[in-house]
């Protein structure tokens, strides 16, 4: 015992000695053997230098690049959606899609991009509706849950086992004592506080779960940054919602930390729900070991009823694929921008590629305007986001702060033709480290619907000028500065 004491002792005496050294080959292996972002890159050295045993610790927890990986595969449908493909890369070359709709005039060079990018394929037959409120949200979608016929698919990022998610359970069990196939996909991260024991009950009623990235020994999280944030239900392949809800008692106004929660979520019936079917199967395949791609009656889809038949394509991004689309369209909406740009996030922690198009399209006389919350839920997120929203304010944007409580919106409209909402804040996190899921909609109509919707939130904002960014006392500017520096791993 005594000699391995001494031996443990030695080799720890060894490395302390050599601690430097360590450290040096820690930095080299993790950081410029994998392609980053420089920001990125002198972000983590710095944490390396100055807290060098903890500083590769969080690396550990928070900085693995995973783009290299192939989580998700589409090789069961990859001939379906291929000819679809060809078909659409043919219409848009011809310009033949161009003389069918107006609403895309203008963006085949987008279209094109997410088709050859992810297989986003262009759907023309949906009808949209929005859900601004969170109680009007869930009770149309428990309205809708009790319609099921065959399935359900149910992702959200958090789930809460709180009152609302009470209401929804007991329809969900209802469901599937009627033999519907009810699954339940929730991120381990952000449903952290439901106990296994709880999902357990679940799958006694025939309610089948699967969790993303599940933790190690129950709590410890060795994949911390990398979460799947998208919110998605799909219903018999009839009816799919997306957007910013998650499922908990403050997305209906019973926190009085947040008060009124404001957020935007889409009720999508049409081809664009095959889209999210898709997302979520691929999703559910990787946590669950389930392939569902095998059962090619969950692909089809009927449309019945359709009243405004808008173009769509459901584009999404993580950390698995090789270019962050979700961003890329942004980048491209922003620099095609004529007129107009309304932006609404909790977070804006725009790349140097977004902020620099954003400030060109100001000082081009293109009107900006981004909305972003008065209050934090993450303070350091926050304050980087008030920093670069002060850049903005200073080139010319118009920034508000909204008031009535908390906003989580998460979208753009450009010119009152097209917009993209969903999943996907304007910061680095939603670009390249979240799993992500927005719809693309080109359709002038349903856009000046969002737009009227901002201009409404207006009421109750406070715009951001310049001399208030200017007077800011000296603690916030402080804040601001070095919640900026941290802002590449935030």
């Amino acid at each position: 015992m005594e000699n391995l004491w001494e031996i443990a002792m030695t080799a720890l005496d060894y490395f302390f000695r050599h601690f430097f050294i360590w450290n040096m080959l820690f930095a080299i292996i993790i950081v410029f053997f994998e392609r980053r972002d420089p920001k990125s890159v002198w972000a983590w050295l710095m944490l390396l230098f100055f807290i060098p045993v903890l500083g590769f610790i969080f690396y550990l927890l928070l900085g693995q690049n995973m783009r290299k990986r192939k989580m998700f595969k589409i090789k069961e449908v990859e001939d379906h959606l291929n000819e679809a493909i060809r078909q659409q890369e043919h219409k848009i070359k011809t310009k033949e899609l161009e003389q069918l709709d107006a609403d895309i005039s203008g963006y085949t060079d987008l279209i094109m991009y997410n088709l050859e990018a992810s297989g986003a394929v262009l759907s023309d037959d949906n009808d949209i509706d929005f859900f601004i409120d969170g109680n009007e949200k869930f009770n149309a979608l428990i309205e809708d849950l009790k319609q099921a016929k065959e399935f359900i698919h149910i992702q959200y990022y958090i789930i809460k086992n709180d009152v609302l998610f009470q209401r929804i359970k007991d329809v969900l069990i209802e469901k599937a004592a009627q033999g519907v196939e009810v699954r339940v996909l929730f991120d381990a991260m952000g449903s952290r506080y439901v106990r296994p024991k709880y999902w357990r009950e679940l799958n006694a009623k025939g309610i089948m779960t699967a969790e993303f990235f599940p933790a190690l020994l129950g709590r410890f999280q060795l994949r911390i940054n990398y979460r799947n944030h998208r919110k998605i239900v799909v219903i018999d392949n009839r009816v799919a919602y997306v957007g910013g809800f998650n499922i908990g008692k403050e997305y209906i106004d019973l926190d009085d930390k947040f008060g009124h929660w404001r957020d935007t979520h889409m009720r999508i019936v049409g081809g664009g729900v095959f889209g999210l079917q898709l997302r979520f199967i691929l999703d559910w395949n990787y946590a669950a070991r389930e392939n569902l791609l095998q059962r090619p009656e969950l692909l089809d889809y009927t449309v019945s009823g359709v009243r405004d038949f808008c173009e769509m394509q459901i584009i999404s991004s993580g950390p698995d694929h090789t270019s962050e689309q979700i961003r890329d369209n942004y980048l491209r909406l922003i620099s095609k921008a004529e007129k107009s740009i309304y932006i609404q996030t909790p977070y804006f922690i725009p790349d140097e590629a977004i902020l620099n198009a954003l400030m060109i399209a100001v000082r081009s006389g293109i009107e900006v305007n981004i909305m972003i919350p008065c209050k934090p839920d993450h303070p350091f997120v926050y304050w980087a986001t008030y920093s670069y929203v002060g850049d903005m304010v200073m080139a010319g944007a118009n920034c508000y702060t909204y008031n009535n409580g908390f906003l989580h919106s998460k979208g753009m409209i450009v010119d009152g033709k097209v917009f993209c909402y969903g999943t996907a804040n304007m910061d680095i996190r939603s670009f390249a480290l979240n799993f992500e899921v927005n719809a693309v909609v080109y359709n002038a109509r349903k856009a000046m619907e969002l737009e009227n919707i901002f201009k409404k939130d207006l009421e109750v904002c406070t715009q951001i000028t310049k001399d208030m960014y200017a007077g800011r006392r000296l603690l916030i500017r402080l804040k601001e500065q070095i919640c900026r520096l941290l802002s590449p791993l935030l």
